[in-house]
């Protein structure tokens, strides 16, 4: 019979210690501050890579100009050493995000790379005298125009098609 009560307290005691701990964790998650909002991420500047990207690659680096200051501009690189490669982030207005990709990697792949796996539709879309072609399916929606001198200019991003045009009608070369 002794045997019996000592398991008995044994697993009470356990029990007892379970509701303590889950007590205490719910104290602390209660009291310690704790911020569920997305980060504000800092705005960066990239015209020192601008000019470096138009110094050396082989077609012309486009980006964009008049955009409002409510877009942001988050991330940028260039990499000469993998087809001349050109991104250049936005955060828009309403919290997506907006990206310029520009390659002269074999076409297929850099596209399917800029839109995550976006594939071609039978719309396209006018602007500033180009035609670019709209991508969807993928992680990010895109247009996608053919450049000079073998270079592709993917605007890709969670906007809608109206933020990808307006980003894709804000490029300029010079």
């Amino acid at each position: 019979m002794a045997g019996a009560k000592g398991k008995q307290k044994t697993v009470r005691d356990m029990i007892l210690s379970l509701a303590l701990i889950v007590l205490m964790a719910g104290v602390i998650y209660i009291f310690i501050p704790h911020d569920d909002s997305e980060p504000d991420l800092p705005r960066v500047d990239y015209s020192v890579e601008l000019l470096t990207a138009r110094r050396a690659a082989s077609y012309p680096v486009a980006a964009p100009e008049g955009l409002p200051a409510t877009w942001k501009a988050t991330s940028v690189r260039y990499q000469g050493d993998q087809g001349d490669a050109w991104h250049i982030g936005f955060r828009a207005p309403d919290g997506e995000y907006v990206a310029v990709e520009q390659s002269v990697q074999k076409r297929s792949a850099f596209i399917d790379d800029a839109s995550q796996g976006a594939r071609a539709t039978t719309k396209t879309e006018r602007i500033d005298g180009q035609t670019w072609t709209r991508y969807t399916g993928g992680r990010y929606d895109a247009l996608v125009l053919e450049g000079p001198k073998g270079s592709t200019t993917v605007v890709a991003g969670t906007g809608s098609f109206t933020q990808l045009a307006t980003m894709a009608g804000a490029l300029t070369t010079s």
